[in-house]
């Protein structure tokens, strides 16, 4: 309807600054959220919140990628809450996903950190599990370990998965929004299964 009040969302991508970082597993979520600001016409640079903003205000849509580091990046989106006065309920978070093969998504609203740093600042600085997340599949390093761990979600992709790259971001795009036209459920439907994001799984 014409005068349907649109409400206000806060979509969030989560990585780390500076360009070293630009091209890491961990910066997954960063491309996904440009991906759809750009779709809707927005860029991402205005400096807020310890965060780069964009903001479509016809859309309601508040773009945040925080430059924080990741295991802090819950200080700068508490801020970014309380000065738009939305709640956690109202953030839409985009993020890598070791436990999720590349080309794989998963949609779902609160739940544990599992040991992402992003999401468990963000847990500890919100005071809820209550957001939702899409959790963008990056696959697991051949070797165990927290070292192993964190050097493969510095490290950047293999060609491989380099080529797959734009199927995901595109994917993951597509599902925020149909998530925002449609609902979360509807979105969840779509895309919480195998070969939604248009990419074929490595083996």
């Amino acid at each position: 309807m014409e005068n349907e009040k649109i409400e206000d969302r806060l979509i969030v991508g989560l990585g780390n600054p500076e360009s070293d970082y630009g091209d890491t597993r961990h910066n997954l979520g960063f491309a996904c959220v440009r991906e759809l600001a750009h779709r809707v016409g927005v860029s991402i640079d205005k400096k807020r919140w310890q965060s780069l903003v964009g903001r479509s205000q016809s859309r309601g849509l508040w773009f945040v990628l925080p430059q924080t580091y990741m295991n802090l990046s819950g200080q700068a989106v508490a801020k970014a809450l309380r000065d738009t006065g939305l709640t956690p309920e109202q953030a839409w978070v985009v993020y890598d996903e070791l436990d999720l093969p590349l080309c794989r998504m998963r949609i779902r609203r609160g739940g544990s950190g599992a040991g992402h740093n992003g999401v468990l600042s963000l847990i500890a600085s919100l005071g809820t599990d209550d957001f939702v997340r899409f959790r963008v599949g990056i696959g697991k390093p051949a070797r165990k370990g927290a070292a192993s761990g964190r050097h493969y979600v510095l490290g950047r992709f293999t060609k491989a998965e380099a080529a797959r790259l734009p199927h995901v971001i595109s994917g993951v795009a597509d599902a925020l929004e149909l998530a925002l036209d449609a609902g979360i459920e509807r979105a969840m439907d779509r895309y919480n299964r195998a070969g939604a994001l248009g990419c074929e799984e490595l083996p």
